[in-house]
């Protein structure tokens, strides 16, 4: 997958977990997609296990991607919106 193409994922992405999560102050332009989505840390996003289970939500009604916390590759995903763009790319119904 080219570049462009993983930039407007991770937008996209970005966009779907600020509106499921409310996170008015996030802007899916700005964010920096290596940033750990569940560190306060190095300007991480700072998220909790609720959240988890709403992005997994999220993910599935939005790309029909089921994230199952069993599975190591979909706990990877959860890294970044990098790393989850990589995820929905690679498990996506076309």
């Amino acid at each position: 997958m080219d570049r462009q193409v993983d930039e407007s994922l991770e937008r996209a992405l970005a966009a779907t977990l600020i509106e499921a999560l409310n996170l008015e102050d996030k802007d899916a332009a700005t964010i920096d997609p290596d940033a750990p989505l569940f560190s306060p840390h190095d300007g991480g996003w700072g998220l909790d296990s609720i959240d988890a289970l709403e992005i997994a939500l999220a993910v599935q009604q939005h790309y029909g991607v089921e994230m199952r916390a069993e599975d190591e590759q979909s706990r990877k995903a959860f890294a970044s919106i990098r790393a989850l763009a990589a995820h929905v790319a690679a498990h996506r119904r076309t």
